[in-house]
């Protein structure tokens, strides 16, 4: 996971790049049998209080919230609220939450540095982000405004919290609603002070604190001053993170409310004060501020991103998930009982059809409904919900392990591979080559595309022949030992877990810090 270039990863090769940083997507927690025998003590008797203490105290924040914005229109909400509901409300909330995390365990905050005034950093950048005892940085920095998920409007007590804190609301599926975000984000930033600050978490998720994923670039938008703060958890024993891989809510719930004491560090860097580059290019900014916090925390700046519902890494000019889908489906499908050499996957070259979810559960002779949504859900689906069948016999040729690597590579040109509008033989576009890329390495499509077009400029046509393709997937030395790792999941024995170690040789995340060794092919 280390720069080969400015936030970048590693190359493959183990002696070239700097050493590689641990994985931030995966969090272990070892506990000694002391340890377990402490957390069994104390959690029984110590962290069921404090929970039911937290939560009465989380009750009692509603009337304060609901109080500031009752009886507003929508248009006086679009200003900043001043008068005795400001200063009522804001001083209950904020004493309120500090006892909520004081009962949950957070006996101190320690700040360091000064927190700039709201001329100075219109914009708070917080990280790492590594669990949902972040918002604890709320505290010392006033209660700034936050960006929240629309979503969350309907969770109780969170929803009414989020209008008192007159919250920037986004919503996922809604484009217009991020381009509408990034407007009110520009215009509270550029208020003058009339606003209060905003607060952001850049790294849009958790990780594990052992390195700065990469920074969306929404706080860096407006081209203002930011502030960067820095949160540490420095206890003996990390109960906090919170990542993609490792303990559940409740169990960091339950761990940390065990604790007798947490500690939480809040450091305010000096404003950064962006160039006129940066001004112009707040990805630009949003990577240079990354690598100011990561110095400082002593710690990577990473790359590392989610896509969708996956942790992404980069290797090379090729973004790659950390699991392809692929591993996830083959999962399921052997969980039904289901070998996939046994499905007849009859897809026709070069000619997408498409199927819906009860002609795939036939296809696929499944019968449980789950499973076949579970399943179905893997595949990209179209306006209509129907997904090509050609990715379905592509997912089930790559997983049923009984081709060599030569002749799945050679299956997916065949599937999405076209006729050459002028001459002879088929190429494979780009559309087709993400499609791939996508699905057998879990690609975002974008980063697919740009590097097809990278692929293409050593020739005349805008398309890939077979023996190009096939070049690029089984022998260059930086994407070949790729594919020989994501087509080769690693296989567990019944009674064990089919969960793939992320940090394992082998492994995707091995091969990108140039660590593991590739699997063999059959017959090799």
């Amino acid at each position: 996971m280390s720069q080969g270039s400015p936030g970048g990863w590693a190359p493959l090769d183990p002696t070239s790049g700097p050493p590689a940083p641990p994985n931030p997507f995966v969090h272990e927690l070892h506990l000694s049998r002391l340890q377990r025998v402490k957390f069994c003590l104390l959690g029984a008797l110590l962290a069921p209080i404090r929970v039911l203490l937290a939560f009465i105290v989380l009750f009692l924040l509603w009337p304060f919230a609901w109080l500031q914005v009752a009886g507003l229109t929508e248009e006086q909400l679009q200003e900043p609220i001043t008068g005795w509901r400001k200063t009522v409300c804001h001083n209950g909330v904020l004493g309120l939450s500090r006892l909520l995390f004081f009962l949950l365990g957070f006996l101190r905050i320690r700040v360091r540095g000064q927190r700039a005034s709201r001329l100075q950093a219109p914009v708070l950048v917080a990280a790492p982000h590594s669990t949902f005892f972040d918002p604890i940085v709320l505290l010392p920095c006033d209660l700034p405004k936050v960006v929240s998920r629309a979503e969350n409007l309907s969770v109780p007590v969170i929803g009414a919290l989020l209008r008192f804190n007159q919250a920037i609301l986004v919503s996922r599926h809604d484009p217009a609603s991020r381009r509408r975000v990034v407007e009110e984000v520009r215009r509270r930033a550029t208020s003058g002070g009339k606003w209060p600050q905003v607060l952001f978490f850049p790294e849009g998720t958790c990780s594990n604190k052992k390195a700065l994923l990469k920074f969306k670039p929404g706080a860096f938008i407006a081209g203002v001053p930011v502030q960067p703060v820095l949160i540490r958890y420095p206890n003996s024993l990390d109960t906090t993170s919170w990542a993609w891989r490792g303990p559940g809510v409740l169990k960091v719930l339950w761990l940390t409310a065990s604790q007798p004491c947490s500690i939480v560090d809040v450091e305010f860097l000096p404003v950064y004060q962006p160039s006129p580059e940066e001004s112009r290019d707040p990805t630009l900014y949003a990577n240079n501020v990354q690598r100011v916090m990561a110095q400082a925390l002593g710690i990577p700046a990473t790359e590392c991103e989610f896509v969708g519902s996956l942790p992404v890494i980069v290797v090379g000019r090729l973004k790659v998930a950390l699991e392809p889908q692929l591993w996830e489906l083959g999962k399921v499908l052997r969980k039904a009982g289901l070998s996939p050499g046994c499905v007849d996957a009859g897809a026709e070259p070069g000619r997408s059809r498409m199927i819906s979810q009860e002609e795939f559960a036939r296809q696929l002779q499944l019968s449980d409904p789950q499973t076949v949504a579970g399943a179905f859900s893997y595949f990209q689906q179209d306006a209509k919900g129907l997904v090509d069948f050609r990715d379905v016999a592509l997912a089930l040729a790559a997983l049923d392990g009984g081709r060599s690597l030569e002749e799945l590579t050679r299956l997916a040109f065949e599937l999405f591979a076209k006729e050459h509008t002028e001459g002879p033989g088929r190429l494979l576009y780009k559309d087709g080559f993400s499609t791939i890329l996508h699905l057998l390495l879990g690609s975002p499509r974008p980063a697919a595309t740009t590097l097809h077009a990278d692929l293409c400029q050593a020739g005349p046509s805008q398309g890939l022949s077979l023996c190009q393709f096939q070049n690029f997937s089984l022998h260059d030395p930086l994407y070949g030992k790729l594919f020989s790792t994501y087509l080769r999941p690693p296989h567990t024995p019944r009674g064990t877990s089919q969960t793939p170690d992320a940090s394992s040789r082998g492994s995707p995340t091995a091969l990108a810090n140039g660590t593991g060794q590739v699997p063999k092919q059959k017959g090799d």
